[in-house]
């Protein structure tokens, strides 16, 4: 997949493409449903796949106080996106000067001219240009003036027809910690991702060394507690490497998958109340049956499965060790 930065980059003459619009947040089931149409709709028209999507939530540009936090950060999002097949993706710049640009021309410029769009998919809430005033109607009436055609698509929902999956569900899911939930919207296990750091080293005084996260992980933090699941080394990156450049490998057969050795792992989430002397919530994971494991300096994604249990204080460290003994027995059993 070949991501773009600004719609300057794309070459001429790349379309004619089939466009799909949207923050992507999550890349969850009900946007691969959209993107695969668009595979389908593609190949009818000898075009290309293109998603459009930014570099933030725009409520993080419009309405900085009611922005949710993301379910996953632009580098898995261009990861997942590389793995649904598509051809490209153009990441916009979500900034003032974005937010006030007129809806024709942001159709005239990014749409038709950098991507000679066919077709836009778009969601039935979907809104663009100054002050929202670019709606699905807008798009196409603006269609019939520069020859597209668009495809307003209806909302996904779960098995059980209740909700729309959405990214304000996986959200609500995550932070109760029914990471099976958030799995089953998602499609995949919810994961975070980021580099290992040093910590207390707690953990392997007790005997189960744990890998830290950087507090600059990226991915949504599911609530409190020990969780079962896997941690994939994807190794030290090499000085001076794009991570957003490893969401797109060109010459790999699976493009976009997470690659690496992966490991079982029991997996923590919180502020070690036991202790009291982490200021901050710390996701760390322990491997299972590894003591000598150095992952200092690697990016790792942590996969969460199934939840274990809640977070608690324990009366000293005889009892907090022993709790942690049965963490990694239930975690092996739900792993098997």
């Amino acid at each position: 997949m070949i991501v773009f930065h600004d719609p300057a980059e794309v070459p001429a003459g790349f379309g004619p493409c089939v466009v799909a619009i949207g923050k992507f947040d999550g890349v969850h089931a009900g946007h691969r449903a959209v993107l695969e149409k668009a595979k389908t709709d593609a190949a009818a028209g000898a075009a290309k796949v293109v998603a459009v999507t930014f570099d933030r939530n725009p409520l993080a540009t419009l309405r900085p106080e009611i922005c949710p936090d993301d379910v996953i950060g632009l580098h898995q999002k261009l990861r997942l996106l590389a793995a649904t097949g598509i051809d490209a993706t153009l990441v916009l710049r979500f900034d003032q000067a974005m937010a006030a640009q007129p809806p024709d021309e942001f159709v005239a410029q990014v749409l038709v001219t950098a991507l000679g769009v066919q077709t836009v998919m778009v969601g039935r809430d979907f809104r663009f240009g100054r002050g929202g005033a670019g709606t699905p109607d807008l798009l196409a009436r603006l269609g019939e003036r520069f020859g597209y055609q668009v495809d307003v698509i209806d909302d996904v929902r779960a098995d059980t027809g209740e909700r729309r999956v959405s990214s304000t569900w996986i959200r609500e899911a995550l932070a109760a910690g029914d990471v099976e939930t958030a799995a089953r919207l998602l499609g995949r296990p919810h994961a975070v991702w980021g580099e290992v750091v040093h910590g207390l080293k707690r953990g392997r005084e007790l005997g189960y060394p744990t890998a830290n996260l950087s507090p600059a992980l990226e991915g949504f933090v599911p609530a409190d507690g020990v969780y079962a699941g896997w941690l994939v080394d994807e190794g030290a990156p090499a000085d001076g490497a794009d991570p957003e450049a490893d969401a797109a490998p060109a010459d790999a057969a699976d493009p976009g998958v997470v690659t690496g050795i992966r490991y079982p792992a029991a997996i923590s989430v919180g502020t070690n109340p036991t202790f009291d002397d982490v200021p901050r919530r710390v996701v760390e994971a322990y491997v299972l049956d590894e003591t000598d494991l150095d992952l200092y300096g690697h990016h790792v994604e942590i996969e969460f499965t199934h939840r274990v249990r809640g977070m608690v204080a324990f009366d000293g460290v005889e009892a907090l060790t022993a709790q942690m003994a049965d963490d990694v027995r239930r975690v092996r059993a739900l792993l098997a």
